[in-house]
C-alpha cells in the first residue's frame, strides 16, 4: 500500500520544526522538538539524557553557562534546531526518514555529533518519525516495523539502583528482575510490580530506606552484590514466584564507573580486581543466582577482558555491551568480528538519529546478537522507545523500575500496544534471551 493511498493522495511534507528547552526526570534541561506536517500532524519528541555515559557516545551539547542550570542548559542545541537543522529539512517528505537523518548528519559534519549536539539531531529525527506515523494514521510501531511487528519486549526492571543512579549505594548500577515466565505483556508488568513491592516490604523490615534512585528502583546500602541478590531472591519468593522460572535476574555492572588505573573496584575501595578476577566473580554469581544477563561487566576499552568473559560465560549468559558498543555500528562490527559479547544495548541518544539506531539493531540481529532497547537515567514522558522495541522485534527492553511516571509511561504504552495487537501479540519470555 502506498503512502498516497493511505491518506487519499499527496505526501506529508515537513512544514515546521521547533525546539524548546524542557526538564528531564532529574530536573535537568533537555531538548524537545515538535514537527508539523502538511497533513495536519503536530508531534513532539523529548530527548533523554544519561548519567553513566561512555566516552564513545555521541556528544550531548550543553551550554556551559554556570549562571543557568549549573551549566547544563541546552539553549545552544535548541538554537541549532530552530535556526539550522529545522529550516534545512522543511519541505522534505516526513516519511523519508533516512534522507532526513542523512541531512542532519551532513549538516553537523562531525563523527560524534559535537557541532550541533546529538540531543539536537535526535529530537528532530524522532519527532519526524512520530509526525510521519500520525500523518499516515498508523501507530509508530507499525510505521517503523511494518505489518509484521508483533513481538513484545521482555522487560528488565531495575528494582535496585546503585552506581551513578544512586550515589552512596551499591557499586553495581542496576540489579533487575526479568519476568521470563509471564504469558503476556500485562502479566509481565504485574509480576514486576508485585516483586517490586515485596522487595520494598523486605527492605522496610530490615530498617533499610525505601527511597528510590534515578530509575525508580530502591537505593539501599549493600556491602556487596551478593547481599543485594540474596534479598532480591527472597523478594521474588515473597511475591509468590519461582526465582529463575518465573522471574529471573539481570545485572548492569557499569564496570567502567568503578574502574581506576586498569583495575576494578566492585566492592571495597581498597580491594582492586583485574579482569580475570572479575570474570571469576561473575561466574560465581551466575552459578549461585538465576542471572541470565550481565551488562557492561567490564570496561569500555577492556577488549581482552571482554573476550575472556565471553569465552567463559557467553554460551549460557547474555552479555550486553553498552559502553562497549554505544549503539555504534563500527564498534559493534569489531565486537562481532572478535566474538565479543553476544548482545548490544540500544540507546537512541548514544548515536543521535533514528536511522543509525535501526542500523545497529539490524546489524546485531544479522550477526545473531540480541538487542535490548533502553531508556536513560534522565528520562521524560516520551514513549518512543516502547514503539521502537516492538517495531524492531528486539524482544527486550530496559525502561526502569515500577515507580516514577517517566518509567511507568513506557510500560503503560507497551500494554496499550499489546492490547491493540490482541491475539497477534507475542510475548517471547525466556526465548528472547537466546541467539537469533
Amino acid at each position: 500500500m502506498s503512502i498516497e493511498s493511505l491518506r487519499g493522495g499527496g505526501r506529508p511534507l515537513i512544514e515546521s520544526v521547533r525546539a524548546r528547552e524542557i526538564l528531564d526526570s532529574r530536573g535537568n534541561p533537555t531538548v524537545a522538538v515538535a514537527v508539523a506536517t502538511s497533513f495536519g500532524a503536530v508531534e513532539e519528541a523529548m530527548v533523554p539524557s544519561g548519567a553513566s555515559t561512555g566516552k564513545y557516545e555521541a556528544v550531548e551539547l550543553r551550554d556551559g553557562d554556570k549562571s543557568r542550570y549549573n551549566g547544563k542548559g541546552v539553549r545552544k542545541a535548541v538554537a541549532a534546531v530552530n535556526e539550522i537543522l529545522g529550516p534545512a529539512i522543511e519541505g522534505l517528505d516526513v516519511t523519508s526518514q533516512r534522507e532526513i537523518d542523512e541531512n542532519l548528519i551532513d549538516l553537523d559534519g562531525t563523527e560524534n555529533k559535537s557541532n550541533f549536539g546529538a540531543n539536537a539531531l535526535l529530537g528532530v529525527s524522532l519527532a519526524c518519525a512520530r509526525a510521519a506515523a500520525v500523518s499516515l494514521g498508523i501507530p509508530l510501531y507499525r510505521y517503523l516495523g511494518g505489518p509484521s511487528a508483533a513481538t513484545m519486549p521482555v522487560p528488565m526492571m531495575n528494582v535496585i539502583n546503585g552506581g551513578k543512579h544512586a550515589e552512596g549505594a551499591l557499586q553495581f548500577q542496576e540489579v533487575m528482575i526479568v519476568p521470563v515466565g509471564a504469558s503476556s505483556m500485562a502479566e509481565a508488568v504485574r509480576y514486576g510490580s508485585e516483586v517490586f513491592h515485596a522487595l520494598g516490604k523486605l527492605l522496610h523490615e530490615q530498617g533499610q530506606p525505601t527511597l528510590v534512585g534515578d530509575e525508580g528502583g530502591y537505593a539501599p546500602r549493600f556491602d556487596s552484590i551478593d547481599d543485594a541478590l540474596k534479598l532480591l531472591v527472597q523478594a521474588i519468593e515473597k511475591a509468590g514466584y519461582k526465582p529463575g522460572a518465573d522471574v529471573a535476574i539481570a545485572l548492569d555492572a557499569a564496570a567502567q564507573e568503578f574502574m581506576r588505573d586498569g583495575k576494578y573496584y566492585p566492592h571495597l575501595p581498597d580491594h582492586p580486581m583485574n579482569a580475570a578476577e572479575m570474570v571469576a566473580m561473575y561466574e560465581g554469581l551466575v552459578a549461585n543466582y538465576p542471572i541470565l544477563s550481565i551488562e557492561d561487566g567490564l570496561g569500555e576499552d577492556d577488549w581482552d577482558g571482554w573476550n575472556l568473559l565471553t569465552q567463559r560465560l557467553g554460551g549460557r549468559t547474555q552479555l550486553v555491551g553498552d559502553d562497549l558498543f554505544v549503539t555504534n555500528v563500527k564498534r559493534l562490527e569489531r565486537g562481532i568480528n572478535e566474538h565479543t559479547a553476544n548482545a548490544i544495548l540500544i540507546k537512541v541518544n548514544q548515536i543521535g538519529t533514528l536511522s543509525e539506531t535501526l542500523d545497529a539493531v539490524d546489524m546485531a540481529h544479522r550477526a545473531g546478537y540480541r538487542s535490548v532497547i533502553s531508556h536513560r537515567s534522565g528520562e521524560t514522558g516520551d514513549t518512543t522507545i516502547a514503539d521502537i522495541a516492538v517495531a524492531t522485534g528486539a524482544g527486550q527492553i530496559k525502561t526502569g523500575s515500577l515507580s516514577r511516571s517517566d518509567r511507568i509511561e513506557k510500560y503503560n504504552r507497551l500494554m496499550g500496544i499489546a492490547e491493540e495487537l490482541g491475539s497477534v501479540a507475542r510475548y517471547p519470555g525466556r526465548s528472547a534471551f537466546k541467539a537469533h
